[in-house]
C-alpha cells in the first residue's frame, strides 16, 4: 500500500510528459493524485489508532552491504502529513491553469515532489529517508526557476544552496550514526538505531549536525534567510507547495529523528531549544508586522508558526508531541489558503502592496468572497477558537508550559502579535473605499474558488471537530513521549 502511494505519482509524472498538450497532462496528473488520495483514505481506514508503532510495513533488501534497505512504515506522526501532502498536491494541480505545453513539465515536477515527500514521511531506513529527502530538491528548484517572478533565478539558486547544505548535513549525521552502530556491519534501520547507547558527547555532536540540517528546511531562525525570497518569488502554486508541505519535512525531522535518536543530548539542550523556539516565534511576528507586501508578510509569519513546533518538541511529552503534529497539519492548511488567496488578489488587482490595496470587501466591484476567506484564514492563523489554528497551538501550550513556562509565554505573546499583523493587513486591504475610477476588478470564477473553499472547509471542520486531527498521533506520541515525562519532572526540580 505504501509503495503504491509513491509509485502512482511517479507513473503519473512519466505519463504527463508524453501527453500531447497541457490539458491532457492535467487530466492525467489529477487522475493519478485522485488514486493516491483514495489509497491514502484506505490506509487511514486500515490504520490501528491504538498502536503507536509503525504499521503496514514493507521491507526489501536493496544495498545490504551498506545497510540501505527499501523499508517503509507509517505511524501516527507520518500518516497526517501524508494525507496533507496528497490533499494539497491535488488542489495545486486542480488550481493550476494549463496554458501551454510547458504545463506538462509543471505537473511532472509536482508529482515527483509528491512522491519524494511521501517516501520521506514513510521511510524507516534513514539512508532511504535521505534519498527521498533529496528527491524533491531538483523538481522544486525547477518549479521556482521556471515559473517564478522577476528574481526567480536568484531565489531558486538560494533555495538550492541552502537545501543542498541541509541534505549534506543530514547525510553526514546519519552516516556517522550508522557507522557507530556497526556490529559487525552498519545499520541504518530506524528502529534498530533507537536502541543505541552512545556517549553524551557523541550524541551532542550528531544532534547538532542534524538539528542544523533540519533547521534549515523548517526553517528556524537564523537559518531562515532563504525562505522570504523563495516564497515571494515563487508562483502561487509553488508557494503553496513550499509553505504547506516542504517546510513540514524539516519539522518532521525534528520530531522523528532529532529527539528520539539522541534522548540524553536532546534533553540537555531542551531548555536552550525551547528558548530558541520562543525567540523564533517573536521574530517571525515582529518582522511580519513590518512588511508592506502581503506575500512577504505571510512568508515571515510562517517562520514564527514553525517555531511553535520546536517549542513542542523541546518539551517532548506526549501532549506536546500531539500538538506538534497538529500544528504541522493546521499550519500547512492555513498557509496554503493564505498563499492561494494572495495569488488571487495579485492576479485580479495587479499588486500585493498593502498601502495600495483598499476596499476589496466591496460586494459589487471588489473581491468579496476572497476578502471574506482572507479574514477567516487570518483568524485561523491567529489561533481563534473553532478554527484549526487554535488546536495545535493550544495543545502545545498545555504540553510545554509546565516544563518551559517562559518560552511558552513568549509563544502566547507571539500568538497575540499574529492577530496584530493580520488586523493591519485586513483593515488596510479588505475595508475602506475603492477608487471609483480604476477599481473594476475581474470576478473570481467558481472554479477559481474551489481550492480556497475546500481548504476553508478543512480549517473549519478540524477546528470544530479537533478529535479528527489529534486522534491519529495520540498513540505514537505516547511511544515517543514516555521517557520524556521523567525528564520533565527532573527539569522542574
Amino acid at each position: 500500500m505504501l509503495s503504491l502511494l509513491i509509485i502512482i505519482p511517479l507513473l503519473g509524472a512519466g505519463l504527463t510528459m508524453v501527453m500531447p498538450n497541457g490539458n491532457k497532462a492535467k487530466f492525467v496528473s489529477l487522475g493519478s493524485l485522485t488514486i493516491a488520495v483514495l489509497l491514502t483514505l484506505i490506509t487511514a481506514r486500515q490504520f490501528n489508532l491504538s498502536d503507536g508503532n509503525f504499521q503496514l510495513t514493507e521491507t526489501y533488501g536493496w544495498v545490504s552491504l551498506i545497510g540501505l534497505d527499501y523499508s517503509l512504515g507509517i505511524d501516527g506522526i507520518s500518516l497526517p502529513l501524508v494525507g496533507l501532502n496528497m490533499l494539497l498536491c491535488w488542489l495545486i494541480t486542480f488550481a493550476y491553469n494549463a496554458q501551454n505545453d510547458r504545463s506538462r513539465l509543471f505537473y511532472a515536477l509536482l508529482l515527483l515532489s509528491n512522491a519524494g515527500l511521501t517516501g520521506a514521511f514513510c521511510a524507516t531506513n534513514v539512508l532511504l529517508f535521505t534519498i527521498f529527502y533529496e528527491l524533491e530538491l531538483i523538481p522544486i528548484y525547477l518549479l521556482i526557476a521556471i515559473w517564478g517572478s522577476a528574481k526567480k533565478e536568484y531565489a531558486a539558486t538560494k533555495f538550492l544552496i541552502f537545501t543542498a547544505v541541509s541534505g549534506v548535513l543530514i547525510l553526514v549525521g546519519f552516516l556517522a550514526l550508522g557507522w557507530l552502530s556497526a556490529n559487525p556491519t552498519p545499520t541504518f534501520d530506524y528502529v534498530s538505531l533507537l536502541g543505541m547507547e552512545l556517549p553524551l558527547g557523541v550524541q551532542t555532536i550528531l544532534l547538532l549536525i542534524l538539528l542544523a540540517g533540519f533547521g534549515i528546511k523548517t526553517p528556524l531562525v537564523p537559518l531562515h534567510t532563504w525562505l522570504p525570497d523563495t516564497y515571494v518569488e515563487s508562483s502561487t502554486s509553488v508557494a503553496m507547495l513550499l509553505g504547506g508541505l516542504l517546510a513540514k519535512l524539516g519539522a518532521y525531522g525534528l520530531v522523528r529523528y532529532c529527539m528520539p535518536l539522541f534522548p540524553d543530548a536532546w534533553h540537555n539542550l531542551a531548555p536552550v531549544m525551547a528558548l530558541w523556539g520562543g525567540i523564533g516565534i517573536l521574530y517571525g511576528a515582529f518582522t511580519a508586522i513590518a512588511q508592506k507586501d502581503i506575500k512577504r508578510m505571510v512568508a515571515y509569519s510562517s517562520i514564527g508558526h514553525m517555531s511553535y513546533i520546536l517549542l513542542a518538541v523541546s518539551a517532548s511529552n506526549a501532549l506536546s508531541l500531539v500538538g506538534a503534529v497538529s500544528q504541522m497539519v493546521s499550519h500547512g492548511l492555513i498557509l496554503a489558503l493564505l498563499f492561494y488567496l494572495v495569488g488571487i488578489v495579485e492576479t485580479k488587482v495587479g499588486t500585493r502592496e498593502i498601502d495600495v490595496l483598499n476596499g476589496l470587501m466591496n460586494p459589487i466591484r471588489g473581491l468579496p468572497t476572497t476578502s471574506a476567506l482572507l479574514i477567516l484564514s487570518g483568524m485561523a492563523s491567529a489561533g481563534i477558537p473553532s478554527l484549526v489554528g487554535f488546536v495545535g497551538e493550544f495543545i502545545i501550550f498545555q504540553g510545554s508550559y509546565s516544563t518551559f513556562p517562559l518560552p511558552t509565554i513568549m509563544a502566547i505573546v507571539g500568538t497575540g502579535l499574529t492577530a496584530v499583523y493580520f488586523v493591519i493587513l485586513l483593515n488596510r486591504t479588505c475595508f475602506g473605499k475603492l477608487d471609483n475610477r480604476s477599481a473594476y476588478y475581474p470576478k473570481v470564477t467558481g472554479l477559481e474558488q474551489i481550492p480556497s473553499l475546500v481548504l476553508t472547509a478543512f480549517i473549519v471542520w478540524l477546528g470544530v471537530q479537533p478529535s479528527y486531527l489529534v486522534k491519529w498521533s495520540e498513540a505514537s506520541a505516547q511511544v515517543y513521549g514516555q521517557s520524556s515525562i521523567v525528564i520533565s519532572q527532573l527539569l522542574k526540580k
